[in-house]
């Protein structure tokens, strides 16, 4: 039987993040998919807030080279909508996202954990992050919180149970 929500506390840090993930990703990964121009004089207002960030801290993403538009398309048309079902999912206790939930954790932690931040901290020159430790606040979320959503998912009917 599933537990209720407020039983489930820890499934709360679920829902603030996926919830907020779902906001970055429309404001932010749809920006340099569609390859708007981020620029301080901007006329989109997302440009601008990307270039603000990215120009201090994330080379690769004010530049992104045609594999990172892939990646960020990823995050803006596919992540994004799971994110809701993902959030309605934890909401009501639904068992069946679980196998989705680890593929996208798996997903997510591969490509962004490991390809993306390797190429921030170890890849070309023009694309390293000249700040690891503000790259890592700003982006590190997105790789922790997936890979502890794979351990929520870990065993079968995790609604089942507190953790």
């Amino acid at each position: 039987m599933t537990l209720p929500l407020k039983q489930r506390k820890f499934d709360y840090l679920f829902l603030v993040f996926f919830s907020w993930a779902f906001i970055t990703c429309i404001i932010s990964d749809a920006i340099p998919t569609l390859g708007v121009v981020e620029s301080p004089h901007s006329g989109n207002i997302l440009a601008r807030l990307n270039y603000s960030y990215a120009s201090v801290n994330d080379p690769l993403f004010l530049h992104p080279p045609i594999w990172m538009r892939f990646v960020t398309g990823l995050s803006a048309f596919v992540y994004a909508p799971f994110y809701l079902v993902l959030v309605y999912s934890i909401l009501k206790g639904k068992e069946w996202i679980q196998l989705f939930a680890v593929i996208y954790g798996t997903l997510i932690s591969g490509i962004t954990g490991v390809v993306v931040f390797g190429v921030e901290f170890f890849g070309e020159p023009q694309w390293r992050t000249p700040h690891p430790w503000v790259f890592l606040a700003y982006n590190g979320p997105y790789v922790l919180i997936p890979l502890l959503l794979i351990i929520r998912m870990r065993k079968p009917l995790p609604f089942q149970r507190k953790f």
